[in-house]
C-alpha cells in the first residue's frame, strides 16, 4: 500500500485514539460529576479538587478527534453530525453547564452553591447520556427501524454507569479516609449495572449489524477474537474482587481504575475491528470519506505538531498533580 493510500488509515487511527483517550479521561470526571449528589457538602469540594487540574485537558482530546473528522474526513463529518445534530447539541449544553458550574460554585454564596452543584451533576449526566446515544447510533451505522433507537437507548443508559464506576475508582485512587470508603461503596453499586449493560450491548450489537455479526462469528477469526471478551470479563471480575479487600484502600488503590481503563481499551479494539475500513459503518470507507492526499499531507504536518503538544501537556499535568487530592484552592 502506497503512502497516499495509508494516509486515510493513519488519520482514522489518530481520530480513534483521540476519542479513546477522551472517553477514558473525561469519562472518569463525568463520573465524578454524576456522584456529586451522593456526597456531603465538604466531600463535594474534594470531588471537584480531584478532577480540577485535569478536566480541561481531558476535553481537548474531544476537540482533536472532532477536528480530525472535520478536516481529514469531510464527507463523513457532514453525515455523522447531520445524523447526530440533536445529541451533539445536548452534549455541548451539558459540557457548558459543567464548565460554568465548576468555576462559579467556588465563588458562590452558600445559598447558591447547591444550585451550582446540581447544575454540575445535571451537566455531567446530560453529556454522558448524549454520548451514549451517539455511540449507539454510530455503531449501528445510523440504521432505521425500531431496533436501532432501542439499541442506542440501551447504550445511553449503560455508558453513564460505566462513567460512574470509573469516577468511583478514580476517587478510590485520589482520596483517603471516609470519602475513599464511600467511593468503594459507590463502585460496588455501579459495578453490576455497568457489567449487565456491557453484556447486553455485546449481545445486541451483532443483532443490529450484519457486518459486525459476520466479522465476530466467522472462523477462524472467532477463535482469536474471543480473547477480547475474556480479558474484559477477567478485568471486571478482578475489579469487583478488589473492592472487597483492604489493599484497595491502600497500596493497590490505583488498580481498579487501571483495570477499567484496560476494559475501555479492549472495547475500543473490538469496535475498531468491527468498523474498519469504514468511517461510517456500511456507508463510507476511510478512502471514500478522506480529503485529497495533498490536503492530508499538509494536515499531517499540523497533526505532528499538535498531537505531541497535547499529549505532552496531558502527561505533564497528570505527573505534577499525581498522588492524593489536597484542599480545593482558587486564586
Amino acid at each position: 500500500m502506497s503512502f497516499d493510500s495509508m494516509l486515510p488509515v493513519i488519520f482514522m487511527a489518530l481520530m480513534g485514539l483521540s476519542m479513546l483517550v477522551y472517553v477514558v479521561s473525561d469519562g472518569y470526571d463525568l463520573g465524578v460529576g454524576m456522584l456529586m449528589h451522593r456526597a456531603t457538602d465538604a466531600e463535594k469540594d474534594v470531588l471537584i479538587a480531584s478532577i480540577g487540574p485535569f478536566w480541561d485537558a481531558n476535553e481537548t482530546w474531544l476537540v482533536l478527534g472532532v477536528g480530525i473528522l472535520l478536516i481529514a474526513f469531510p464527507k463523513a463529518h457532514g453525515l455523522v453530525l447531520g445524523e447526530l445534530y440533536l445529541p451533539v447539541a445536548l452534549m455541548l449544553v451539558g459540557l457548558t453547564l459543567r464548565g460554568v458550574a465548576f468555576d462559579f460554585r467556588v465563588k458562590a454564596k452558600d445559598t447558591h452553591k447547591k444550585t451550582w452543584d446540581r447544575l454540575f451533576f445535571a451537566g455531567s449526566t446530560l453529556a454522558a447520556v448524549a454520548q451514549g446515544w451517539m455511540l449507539g447510533r454510530y455503531v449501528s451505522g445510523f440504521g432505521s427501524g425500531w431496533n436501532y433507537p432501542l439499541f442506542a437507548a440501551a447504550i445511553a443508559a449503560a455508558l453513564p454507569m460505566a462513567y460512574v464506576l470509573m469516577g468511583a475508582t478514580w476517587l478510590i485512587m485520589k482520596t483517603e479516609g471516609e470519602l475513599q470508603e464511600r467511593a468503594v461503596q459507590w463502585a460496588r453499586i455501579a459495578w453490576a449495572p455497568m457489567v449487565g449493560g456491557l453484556v447486553l450491548i455485546s449481545m445486541a450489537t451483532p443483532w443490529v449489524s450484519e457486518t459486525v455479526r459476520q466479522r465476530w462469528f466467522s472462523l477462524p477469526e472467532m477463535i482469536a477474537l474471543v480473547a477480547i471478551p475474556l480479558m474484559c470479563g477477567v478485568s471486571l471480575l478482578a475489579v469487583r474482587g478488589l473492592l472487597g479487600t483492604r489493599q484497595v484502600r491502600g497500596p493497590v488503590c490505583w488498580l481498579p481504575f487501571v483495570l477499567l481503563v484496560l476494559v475501555f481499551v479492549l472495547g475500543f479494539l473490538g469496535l475498531a475491528y468491527s468498523i474498519y475500513p469504514y468511517v461510517v459503518l456500511d456507508q463510507l470507507t476511510v478512502w471514500q470519506a478522506a480529503s485529497s492526499p495533498a490536503a492530508l499531507k499538509v494536515i499531517l504536518i499540523g497533526t505532528c505538531i499538535s498531537v505531541p503538544a497535547i499529549a505532552g501537556y496531558t502527561v505533564f499535568s497528570y505527573r505534577v498533580f499525581r498522588g492524593k487530592t489536597g484542599e480545593l484552592k482558587y486564586a
